[in-house]
């Protein structure tokens, strides 16, 4: 600040005196009011480059809908279970089984670890009743491993964070409306996890077939109250409710995967090629990847780990904290009304 009568020059020039990691003070210091709190985002910046970031993805689908290679097609790498662990002929198991595998990914100095989760036998039963159960508990012993961890006397520094941040549900490209086992699943599920839902292999639709199955979609999960992801009532503020709304007119996405490489014009994309030419994976004009891959890592991927630890895990914390003071306050021969009373 500057004091009446004061003469203050324009410039401050601090001679030979070095920096605080030793480098010498070259130039003039331009900004006199100047404090340094910006500083705090390259410290942060610094930090989570050291420790790199942990994302967990869960794929939901019957058999046949391309799930491994759309998320070969997102990391552009092979990082499916059935492109690691190829075998020669996979059966479809007779009870869902999950099965998760991991990669330390690195772009551009950052660090990942990512672990994509993969469902096999989902929907692929003539009774598929309660298939969802499995999944719901494997979520929830997520929760259940990471609260122990917290809750431990001496717990460590960083905690393995094994749950599952979103959940991508693969709707068959039928056209018509969701099956009773789409909703059963997104409805239970949605309250624990976030889900994107995608229309597989919309190749297979025409653009007229995709729009009308796309708005039938919306239209059930809304009859539904099924919130899927970006949900509504977690919107920050008028700018997050803007960017929001637009994705949630997309949603479900339309998507096709693919790990194959072709030249087209001279260009390296990926893409499916056909009789009548190449459908580009990457291209908005043929399909909704795109929306899709920037949702999930470009623009969203910090945010769907928030809601998932703030939001989904958090609830669960809280009731199985409620559940243990119960158990303890019935083995003390406290009256549950009493307990009641104490927690309102």
């Amino acid at each position: 600040m500057k004091q009446k009568g004061a003469v203050v020059p324009d410039v401050m020039v601090s001679a030979g005196v070095g920096g605080l990691y030793g480098e010498k003070a070259s130039g003039p210091v331009m900004d006199f009011s100047y404090v340094g709190i910006d500083a705090i985002l390259e410290q942060m910046r610094r930090k989570a480059m050291k420790q790199g970031f942990e994302l967990n993805i869960m794929v939901v689908g019957q058999s046949g809908l391309g799930k491994s290679t759309l998320m070969n097609t997102l990391f552009k790498s092979k990082v499916s279970r059935k492109s690691v662990l190829a075998t020669a002929q996979e059966k479809i198991p007779k009870t869902i089984e999950i099965k998760s595998i991991s990669h330390d990914i690195e772009e551009k100095g950052v660090r990942m670890k990512l672990t994509v989760i993969d469902t096999p036998g989902f929907g692929d039963q003539i009774n598929n009743e309660n298939c969802w159960q499995p999944i719901m508990k494997f979520i929830n012993d997520q929760y259940e491993a990471y609260l122990q961890e917290e809750i431990n006397i001496n717990r460590k520094k960083r905690i393995p964070d094994s749950r599952v941040h979103c959940c991508i549900y693969f709707i068959p490209p039928t056209g018509h409306c969701l099956r009773p086992l789409d909703v059963e699943f997104m409805r239970r599920l949605s309250k624990v996890v976030n889900i994107v839902p995608v229309i597989a292999k919309a190749d297979t639709l025409t653009l007229e077939e995709r729009d009308f199955f796309k708005k039938k979609i919306r239209e059930e999960l809304r009859a539904n109250g099924i919130d899927v992801y970006p949900q509504k009532e977690f919107d920050e503020d008028a700018e997050d409710r803007m960017i929001n709304e637009k994705i949630r007119e997309m949603i479900p996405f339309a998507v096709v995967g693919s790990d194959q490489e072709y030249q087209v014009n001279g260009r390296r994309l990926l893409g499916r090629k056909t009789k009548w030419g190449t459908i580009e994976v990457e291209n908005i004009a043929h399909c909704e990847f795109a929306y899709l891959r920037d949702l999930l890592i470009r623009t969203h991927m910090q945010n769907i780990k928030d809601i998932t630890s703030s939001i989904h895990y958090e609830m669960y914390r809280v009731r199985r904290l409620n559940e243990n003071n119960t158990v303890v306050a019935h083995a003390n021969g406290i009256p549950e009304h009493h307990l009641v009373a104490h927690e309102m």
